[in-house]
């Protein structure tokens, strides 16, 4: 079974393509106009070892707010899609990586309920160009479309390029750990209520 899956989403605001496969290799791919966005997703891929392409045509003469929310939105939407009924899933998924004095932990839950826990206060509010109350912004994008409950939790830094980092390479190994299939699951949905 291919877990793979193609979204497109096109508003007044963003035009959006995602490609990705949960069982890839972490090949990666990013043209959304957001450099540091990109940079953050390519994490993502390459922690999870999911094959991931994204490009993104924004109002971005206006500001990056609406391509990065739509980002995480058609994300979200494409994790949904691949996973598909969750059957053999491992379900949770949890890491903590370091990066230099900064270190988060991502804890996340294929529930199928959407839930944000974020606990992120930037040592500055902007990373070159990038606003970082944009990532907010694009976690409840995510987990809204993705129907996951994500924690996500950065325990201590002072460079806030360093604590975005390691958010994004723990999101890549806690989706990893999740999205894995146990074969002692075989085709049995990980929940005591029989879906998710």
């Amino acid at each position: 079974m291919q877990r793979t899956a193609q979204i497109e989403r096109n508003t007044l605001e963003t035009q959006i393509t995602v490609s990705l496969n949960l069982d890839g290799t972490g090949e990666a791919s990013f043209d959304t106009g957001v450099p540091f966005l990109d940079h953050m997703l390519d994490q993502v891929a390459r922690h999870g070892l999911i094959d991931l392409s994204i490009t993104a045509k924004g109002d971005l003469h206006i500001d990056a707010h609406h391509t990065v929310e739509d980002v995480g939105i058609s994300l979200g939407q494409a994790l949904a899609k691949a996973v598909g009924d969750k059957k053999g899933i491992y379900r949770y998924g949890h890491a903590y990586v370091p990066l230099d004095e900064a270190l988060s932990r991502v804890v996340i839950d294929f529930s199928g309920r959407p839930g944000l826990v974020y606990n992120l206060a930037f040592a500055r509010a902007r990373i070159g160009e990038f606003d970082v109350d944009l990532f907010q912004e694009f976690f409840q994008g995510l987990v809204n479309h993705a129907g996951v409950t994500l924690h996500i939790d950065n325990l201590r830094g002072s460079n806030a390029h360093h604590q975005a980092e390691t958010v994004f390479k723990a999101l890549g190994r806690a989706l990893r750990m999740a999205l894995e299939t146990d074969r002692r699951m075989a085709q049995r949905i990980p929940s005591t209520k029989g879906s998710l």
